[in-house]
This record gives structure tokens, C-alpha cells and sequence, in this order.
């Protein structure tokens, strides 16, 4: 007799409480470049263990988990790296994220999840001190600039894509991080001059990146906090990224407010968020997206297009439009 397509299993129960061994998995391999090693032709757990310097038999079950994953592929007891592993967790390859590890599956976040959510969830909000992740100069951020930056790297292109390419353009960078949204527009085009603002210890992150961009000379700052400092005024654009889900919707439309006095008159705002569907359960990253929100903020969330198309509105933009990028985030164009 057939099994029942919709008969009850534990096993997606289990796997759900147990999937923090993927993230371990993954990290460890990470660490240990493992994915680099069987780029570099080792495709034994001996011949991987040796390269990486750890034990054949640690090599060998790390490596059949990730099999399991689907982040190495195995056949007739020799592994070898899945395309997006070669292509992103290779260290030798240009577009290595490895780095991002430290951040997403450092203590700030994962211990969050396993021991403070329940207490967020009865809370309605983060049980940190204070703003929580958002308190000030917190030090999460320069591990956030130093390790997030290779995954940003379409989106920023993306963010200069909408931008002209060669005209004259003033640019804010607000909470500018790593600084690459900034940095990719002057690199694109020669006559962008741009000012990032952020926590000055931040900031030397953006510094070094400018620097590596070879656009310093067109690349200023301002520090201290998006809520407090003079913007100054005259912008052609000011980018908004990964900011507006920190905070509940009146402070980001008293902040927009102040976005919008700092643009020029056809000025644009453009903004990097994780935005669900109006059904808030799609797509899986931006839904999944307001729980460390939840975890992480006073009253954060991840907002829907409308939503934030009436912050926009109530902050005195006439319009905005939608791009949904292959990262899940989408951009948000908001004319003045």
C-alpha cells in the first residue's frame, strides 16, 4: 500500500531543532579551508586533512556532512567542490564570502537565537540592554563591516545601476558599514563624490576600503550617529542600506524626514532592505528576515513594500518603486 503523501512525520521537527549543525559544519570548514584545499586538487580525506591540518577522520565525517548539505559532492570515496562552493568558498577565488561566516555564526547571533528569542518572543522585542544591536557605537558593527562585505557586492552594483554613470554626482552614505555601496558608485563613475557616515571606529573600515577602491580622493566622512549629525544638503542621491529594518516605523519616518531635507529637488533615496511579500511568508529570506529583528531590536521589523512606500510618503517623497534582487533584498527608489 502507498504511503500517504501528507502523512504526519517527526523528521522535519528533528532536522529543524538539529540544523545549527549545518551552520557549525559549514563554519569549520570555512575555518579550516577545506573548500580552498579540494580546489587546490586534494580530494581524499587524507590528502584534504593534510593540507588543512587536522585529522583524517575529523576530514572525513566533516566532509560527508557537507555531502549531505549539498556543499561538496563525493564519488567512489574523493569530494569535490559543487560549483557555488568553488565560485564562493574557495579563498583563491575573487568572489570568496567565506568571511561572512564570523559575523552570522558569530556568538552576537547565534547565541541570540538558541538562549534570548523565546524572552524577545514574550517581550516584543530584544532582551539586550538598551537599543540592542543598534545601542551606540556598538562593537557588532565593525565585525559586521569587516565580514559582510563580500556578500554586499552585486547589491551595491546593483544600487549604482540605478545611479547616472559619468554626470556629476553628490552621494550620502548613511550607516555606510564596509563603505562598498559608496565605494562601487565612485569606482563607476569618476565624477561621484561621496560622504559616508557612521561610528568613527566603523568608518576606518569604509576608509580602507575607499583606499583599496583607489577613490579616497573623492571619498569623505562624517561620524557619529544618522539620528543626531548635519547631513548637510545639495544630495543627489542618499543611500538608505540596511538601516530602515532596525527601527519601528515613526522613527524611520522622522529619520526619512531629515533623508529628505538633505536631497536636492528630484533627489533619490535609495534603499537596500529585506522586503516580504503583503503575505509576510515570501520569500523565505526576507520573512525569515523579521525574527532577528524580533531578537536583535527594541522595534525593528522586516517591512513590506507598502509599508514602507507609506514611511516614504509620510516623510514627504513623492514616489517609490521596487527592484527585487536575485539576493532576495530589493531596492527601493524614492524620488523627492
Amino acid at each position: 500500500m502507498a504511503t500517504p503523501v501528507n502523512q504526519p512525520s517527526a523528521v522535519h521537527i528533528f532536522e529543524t531543532l538539529n540544523a545549527y549543525r549545518e551552520s557549525g559544519a559549514l563554519k569549520t570548514a570555512i575555518e579550516l579551508a577545506v573548500f580552498t584545499a579540494i580546489a587546490g586538487g586534494a580530494s581524499t580525506a587524507q590528502a584534504i586533512a593534510s593540507k588543512c591540518g587536522a585529522s583524517e577522520r575529523g576530514i572525513r565525517i566533516l566532509c560527508d556532512t557537507l555531502v549531505v548539505g549539498g556543499l561538496l559532492e563525493k564519488d567512489n570515496g574523493r569530494y569535490r567542490n559543487t560549483p557555488d562552493g568553488a565560485l564562493f568558498l574557495d579563498r583563491n577565488s575573487p568572489l570568496y564570502i567565506g568571511t561572512i561566516s564570523e559575523f552570522l555564526c558569530g556568538p552576537e547571533i547565534m547565541t541570540g537565537y538558541l538562549e534570548r528569542l523565546t524572552d524577545s518572543v514574550r517581550k516584543g522585542g530584544t532582551t539586550l540592554p538598551g537599543e540592542g544591536s543598534v545601542s551606540h557605537e556598538n562593537p557588532i558593527w565593525v565585525k559586521f563591516a569587516r565580514s559582510m562585505a563580500p556578500i554586499m557586492i552585486p547589491a551595491a552594483h546593483a544600487i549604482a545601476g540605478h545611479l547616472p554613470p559619468t554626470e556629476p554626482l553628490k552621494v550620502l552614505d548613511i550607516a555606510a558599514g564596509h563603505g562598498m555601496f559608496g565605494v562601487t558608485i565612485a569606482s563607476r563613475n569618476p565624477q561621484a563624490e561621496i560622504t559616508a557616515l557612521d561610528w568613527a571606529p566603523v568608518l576606518q573600515v569604509a576608509k580602507e576600503n575607499a583606499e583599496k577602491a583607489s577613490v579616497s580622493s573623492r571619498y569623505r566622512t562624517i561620524e557619529g550617529s544618522a539620528f543626531d549629525v548635519d547631513f548637510g544638503s545639495g544630495y543627489d542621491a542618499v543611500l538608505v542600506t540596511n538601516f530602515l529594518h532596525h527601527f519601528d516605523a515613526a522613527t524611520n519616518e522622522k529619520f526619512l524626514r531629515k533623508v529628505h531635507a538633505a536631497l536636492k529637488p528630484g533627489g533619490k533615496a535609495v534603499t537596500l532592505e529585506f522586503v516580504p511579500n503583503e503575505d509576510r511568508v515570501t520569500p523565505p529570506t526576507p520573512a525569515r528576515f523579521a525574527l532577528t529583528m524580533l531578537n536583535m531590536t527594541q522595534g525593528g521589523d522586516a517591512y513590506t513594500f507598502s509599508e514602507l512606500d507609506t514611511m516614504f510618503r509620510n516623510a514627504g517623497f513623492a514616489s517609490s518603486e521596487q527592484h527585487m534582487l536575485e539576493t532576495q533584498q530589493s531596492v527601493i527608489i524614492s524620488t523627492k
